[in-house]
């Protein structure tokens, strides 16, 4: 009762915010290249340990100890790294941890005082937009710990906590002279928060059919110099279920699968949208995926495919997404890598 009363919460809140308001942009940048292919429609399908980024819920899913690492080329020069190690507990529960950092490459640093004509002794005037010469390096990262426990062999629930911080400078603050009156003032150049995250899994009973829903990013605002916006809060449910396969809604086959994937997402920071994702399996070894997003400026298409084998005893998956952009940005991969030890 207590998280479905989070989740109407956050539902509120949701619904409350405004149109490109929310801070902490990187938070979006969702990884696990086997969700991004199928469009993130991954709510109700996010088990193992890549669960901790997606739907917690999903780590109750686990029998061994995991681990999993994802590297992303996103939009100009970002990268981001994300690895993820869960631990099963039997009665206990499972537990989780994440830890995600964005590199933004570096940037020219520019100032308005600098802003001028220039006039060398010899040649010809230019004009300098600012530029110092210098260059800075911003950056991101995020920890995270889940807990998770299965109350049905149908249902189980998670909560993460995660401690989040982005600094947009090289030094932690920067002090500002107001020309005018001479005031001297002194601002932090990074900000910092915890935020929560919340799951639920469902498993109908009615052959592979499951449901999952997630809250994530809840918490309370972030403050940069003297403003504060809302993180990016945002609420996913999906259903899923596969059409062919050893439960399969039309027929069995124990060597074929095609899954289906429906999410239904709504961010604080614009309207709601949805994630269409598709998956097919051959013996669980090679797996071909695709999908849609619906109702995005620049997002839309996605697709990829992974291998799944054994090392030595351990099982070990390689996956890839590619990510279509608008014209005018380039496009995004996705490499993942897992193993489960035994």
């Amino acid at each position: 009762m207590a998280t479905l009363l989070l989740l109407t919460v956050s539902i509120s809140q949701l619904q409350a915010q405004k149109v490109g308001t929310s801070s902490m942009q990187f938070l979006k940048v969702m990884p696990t290249a086997r969700a991004t292919a199928m469009g993130d429609a991954y709510v109700s399908l996010a088990t193992g340990v890549d669960a901790v980024f997606w739907n917690p819920a999903g780590l109750t899913t686990m029998e061994n100890h995991e681990m999993s690492s994802t590297l992303t080329m996103w939009l100009f020069d970002t990268k981001q790294v994300a690895l993820a190690y869960g631990l099963p507990m039997g009665d206990w529960g499972s537990i989780g941890f994440q830890f995600q950092y964005i590199d933004f490459g570096s940037m020219q640093e520019t100032r308005g005082d600098v802003a001028d004509l220039v006039r060398p002794v010899q040649g010809i005037p230019y004009y300098n937009p600012g530029l110092t010469g210098r260059t800075f390096t911003p950056f991101s990262y995020l920890t995270g710990f889940t807990y998770a426990q299965k109350f049905t062999d149908k249902f189980s629930a998670a909560l993460s906590v995660k401690y989040a911080m982005e600094s947009l400078w090289s030094e932690q603050s920067v002090t500002i002279i107001n020309p005018t009156t001479g005031e001297i003032k002194s601002y932090k150049t990074y900000a910092d928060v915890v935020l929560f995250d919340f799951g639920m899994l469902y498993n109908t009973g009615f052959r592979s059919v499951k449901i999952g829903v997630s809250t994530q990013n809840f918490g309370q605002q972030i403050t940069f110099a003297e403003k504060a916006h809302p993180a990016p809060l945002a609420f996913r449910l999906g259903v899923s279920a596969n059409i062919f396969g050893s439960e399969g809604l039309l027929f069995r086959d124990d060597m074929n699968r095609l899954t289906l994937a429906y999410d239904l997402f709504q961010p604080n920071d614009y309207k709601q949208q949805m994630h269409i994702g598709a998956e097919y399996s051959f013996s669980e070894l090679v797996a071909l995926r695709g999908g849609y997003k619906v109702d995005y400026d620049t997002e839309g298409l996605c697709f990829g495919g992974g291998v799944h084998t054994d090392l030595s005893g351990w099982p070990i998956s390689v996956d890839y997404s590619y990510g279509k952009m608008s014209e005018y940005l380039n496009t995004v991969h996705r490499i993942s890598l897992g193993v489960q030890f035994r």
